[in-house]
């Protein structure tokens, strides 16, 4: 999509690509299910505000939180900061992707 329409700067105005590693198709994976997809969309096309990473949640059989993590736009990825519970999607920051 880049090549064609601008390169990576001019796409990321209108379209972000969020990968949700081990969420299986209808979310019965081992991953964190991303939450609050709708409220980012809803935030960029009505009052500009694109989003710059969603959160995903892993949860347990009676909906207790067991886990967050940030999802950044690909090809950025989560990396734990070193310190903090790496359960807590606050303990994580962007990283651009290896070279």
């Amino acid at each position: 999509m880049q090549q064609h329409m601008g390169g990576a700067e001019e796409t990321a105005q209108f379209a972000r690509l969020f990968l949700a590693p081990g969420v299986d198709h209808g979310f019965h994976g081992a991953g964190a299910m991303p939450t609050g997809q709708m409220d980012a969309i809803v935030r960029w096309v009505e009052e500009g505000q694109a989003p710059d990473k969603l959160i995903a949640e892993r949860r347990d059989s009676i909906g207790k939180i067991l886990r967050t993590r940030p999802l950044f736009p690909y090809p950025q990825a989560a990396k734990y900061k070193g310190s903090g519970s790496t359960d807590e999607a606050a303990n994580f920051v962007s990283q651009p992707p290896a070279q």
